[in-house]
């Protein structure tokens, strides 16, 4: 069993973690929790909560905020300027350990004083994105509806004091650690900093349920799954008693290890850099059944390209187990965008699902063509429906395809980030 407890050199040490918001659940947040549960005592500083949004999570957690927790939650993106205020002036140095874990502005937290100096090791996901690599993309979709010209005229006019109070905060930490080798280099870059890489944390258990083999090349409509419909009427189904195959999938023989895998699944926010569009074009090009689970600003012009075809499924978001009952059902998942990790298709991998990626960024990491899933070259519709149709033409084993996984589990990443900080703290002299 991996001990996941804090190291020894920790025992009695003031610790704290600053997280940039707490409205929704996500990959970041998901690294959040696996630290809280290594530091059950430590405050969370953040600027803005709503445990609403977190379905029940965290609620044995000390939760700290200030003034930003008055906004609404929609006006996030216009408050980065005052969140970037707020932090950097978060006076964190009467702690011994201060954990960052943030892709915007909370590494800015102040942890030096002239009584004490906390040691900062910053959890960093990327490069605040909205003033980086993906400063174009947020110009051109802002995503505010009709105030979409105010936020563009917002963004122009504080990109470049932004830009260098963001790089000032990120000579901050003693320590940056990040979640892939994309997201290393884009620190370096605009940051100018070191990275090393620990894999943020997959909560694989819950998706590793399945057990049989399968393969690709079976073709098997799903356009009128019955798991579809039982999830819309608010009704649970086992994949026991789920049939999504149609009649005349009926006919086809299959080995009796094979299970009938259909369909192509996508998990995401729906916002515009996430290329959900490309899913969609790209299987009503190949005549591929799609089903996208998740909500977001996109979410109605989505369902305007998708033009009301049968192809095109549509879902909220979901449970965790509701989730994986679809990925064991689906026989591919798409994961178009750029991402630094992206831990929804290692979700899918250990359900067993092998993974069509575009070749840039954390899918670098974890796909290995071939043996896990299949990546695509341009984030074009044509090179994703050529992906599609050479994935129909291979075979995989789920068995395989989840032991890929294996090491991006929870304990894992904490084993690995204890032992980070247990070697930091020791190599630190005495403040």
């Amino acid at each position: 069993m991996v001990n996941t407890k804090p190291p020894e050199g920790t025992k009695g040490l003031k610790v704290a973690i600053a997280m940039d918001w707490l409205d929704q659940i996500g990959g970041a947040e998901q690294v959040l929790i696996a630290i809280h549960e290594m530091y059950p005592e430590a405050p969370i500083y953040t600027s803005v909560y709503r445990p609403k949004k977190l379905g029940g999570l965290l609620q044995d957690a000390v939760i700290r905020t200030g003034w930003l927790n008055i906004f609404p939650v929609g006006l996030r993106r216009f408050l980065g300027p005052l969140r970037q205020r707020w932090f950097s002036h978060l006076n964190l140095s009467r702690y011994d350990l201060v954990i960052s874990v943030t892709g915007a502005e909370a590494k800015a937290v102040k942890t030096a004083s002239r009584q004490h100096r906390a040691y900062h090791l910053c959890y960093c996901h990327v490069p605040t994105q909205y003033y980086w690599q993906l400063y174009d993309d947020y110009l051109k979709h802002p995503g505010f509806g009709i105030l979409d010209p105010l936020a563009r005229l917002g963004l122009k006019l504080f990109v470049k004091p932004m830009r260098k109070k963001d790089y000032q905060a990120a000579q901050r930490p003693d320590q940056i650690i990040t979640i892939s080798k994309y997201a290393a280099t884009q620190i370096k870059q605009y940051y100018n900093r070191e990275a090393k890489i620990i894999n943020p944390p997959v909560n694989l258990e819950k998706f590793s349920t399945g057990k049989q083999d399968f393969s690709t090349s079976q073709k098997i409509e799903v356009g009128n799954c019955q798991i579809k419909k039982d999830h819309k009427n608010g009704k649970k189904q086992t994949p026991e008693q789920n049939n999504c195959a149609t009649n005349s999938a009926k006919s086809q023989t299959t080995s009796s290890k094979a299970v009938k895998r259909a369909g192509f699944i996508t998990t995401s926010r729906q916002v515009t850099w996430k290329r959900l569009d490309l899913c969609i074009k790209a299987c009503l090009e190949t005549g591929e059944p799609l089903t996208i689970i998740g909500e977001g600003p996109e979410h109605d012009n989505l369902l305007k390209l998708a033009n009301n075809s049968d192809l095109i499924q549509f879902f909220p978001r979901m449970t965790q187990e509701e989730l994986e009952t679809f990925l064991r059902r689906a026989k591919g998942y798409l994961f178009p965008s750029r991402e630094p990790f992206g831990i929804a298709p290692v979700e899918a991998l250990a359900a067993g699902c092998p993974v069509i990626a575009f070749g840039e960024g954390g899918a670098l990491d974890y796909i290995e063509p071939g043996k896990n899933g299949l990546l695509f070259s341009e984030q074009t519709v044509e090179s994703l429906a050529q992906a599609i149709r050479d994935f129909g033409k291979m075979q995989f084993s789920a068995a395989t395809i989840r032991k890929t996984a294996e090491k991006y589990d929870k304990p894992a990443f904490m084993a690995k980030l204890t032992e980070e900080i247990h070697r930091a703290l020791s190599e630190t002299p005495a403040k």
